[in-house]
């Protein structure tokens, strides 16, 4: 008889936690719980640290290659050099004339 009822109390083991289951996923379904404020605090402190070390490493680039964003050298008295002034200027950057429209949205 032992054997027996061991052998029982198997299936009605796995159906009571089948059934345990069941209820604690509707209950939390029915009763969700609220949101934490400390995830978003802390997602907004870790934000801001990260800002904290962006702004460190621009200015530590900046102190390091300052020199290499001065202010450009004027033009010699020879004036700007040849490969640039050989080229015509294209028409739609002038300042009177509005850019073209892109082919796409050009009209027949």
């Amino acid at each position: 008889m032992g054997d027996v009822l061991l052998a029982l109390s198997i299936p009605v083991l796995v159906f009571g936690g089948g059934v345990y289951a069941a209820c604690d996923c509707w209950w939390r379904r029915r009763h969700p719980a609220p949101p934490s404020p400390y995830t978003h605090r802390a997602a907004r402190l870790a934000e801001q640290d990260m800002l904290l070390l962006a702004e460190g490493i621009v200015d530590d680039a900046y102190a390091a290659l300052g020199s290499l964003y001065g202010a450009p050298a004027a033009p010699g008295p020879a004036g700007p050099p040849a490969g640039l002034s050989s080229r015509p200027p294209r028409a739609d950057a002038t300042p009177d004339h509005a850019p073209s429209r892109p082919a796409a949205a050009r009209r027949r």
